[in-house]
């Protein structure tokens, strides 16, 4: 893993970079050289913020959405590592499974929101599974390969010291093992879980992708941007938790 000092230094570059990119995107939109009604500077986000923030629309929204991405993504990972996990260890699992990746994996969940509206309505319900969907598909992958990558040498040495166990093997070796794998599985599931939030959503249930369809008919920009904001720093809070709790849990890693 990174040093402390490398990682300081390459979260600094990260954040003069971003700050440039808003610079940039501010003053083009205050020259007029970006029409401020199709891109409307950062520094609208906080007046926007204000409006919606007041009326309780950002409030209602985003609880809204968090719920059924919450569910959706423990419902896809928790699925997708164990199904994972399972095909990965047993080759008859594997080889039930393989026909039917083959068959969906290709299909977006996108093309699941028909079903989802039949099965379960206009609900929170039918959003989870739309990103339970995507979730899941990135993590199941994720965690097959990485438990096949665990050197089979570690697992049988394991079992001559006396870990004869299924159960201890998994926890003390496979698992282990193949941890770095999993948490790229769950790293991408963050991400995907706010693509199906929004292809959810702008089918009328409830949330951010509502509000900014809404917003975006009225040519109120100001509020697309505020909620992309609003995504973009859920998603950085969430997968600045993950990275934090990976480091915690690999540190035997060089």
């Amino acid at each position: 893993m990174a040093s402390a000092p490398s990682r300081r230094a390459s979260a600094l570059t990260s954040a003069a970079a971003a700050a440039l990119f808003l610079l940039l995107w501010e003053a083009s939109s205050r020259t007029g050289l970006l029409p401020t009604v199709l891109a409307p500077p950062p520094s609208s986000i906080i007046p926007a913020f204000r409006t919606e923030f007041a009326s309780g629309l950002w409030v209602e929204n985003v609880v809204s959405s968090l719920t059924h991405y919450a569910w959706g993504v423990v419902i896809g990972s928790v699925l997708g590592i164990s199904l994972g996990v399972a095909a990965a260890l047993w080759p008859i699992v594997d080889a039930a499974q393989e026909g039917i990746a083959r068959l969906l994996r290709p299909i977006p969940p996108i093309a699941w929101i028909p079903f989802a509206i039949i099965w379960f309505g206009i609900s929170e319900a039918a959003a989870a599974f739309i990103i339970a969907i995507g979730v899941f598909w990135l993590n199941y992958f994720a965690t097959s390969t990485a438990v096949k990558s665990v050197d089979r040498d570690f697992i049988e040495l394991a079992h001559a010291f006396g870990q004869g166990s299924f159960v201890n093997r998994l926890a003390k070796v496979i698992l282990p093992g193949a941890a770095p794998g999993i948490y790229s599985g769950l790293r991408a599931g963050l991400g995907m879980g706010w693509i199906a939030v929004l292809a959810a959503e702008l089918f009328g249930i409830t949330g951010i992708g509502q509000r900014m369809m809404e917003a975006s008919g009225v040519l109120a920009t100001d509020v697309v941007i505020l909620y992309m904001a609003t995504i973009a720093l859920l998603y950085t809070l969430s997968d600045g938790v993950l990275v934090w709790l990976s480091r915690r849990t690999l540190k035997w890693m060089p």
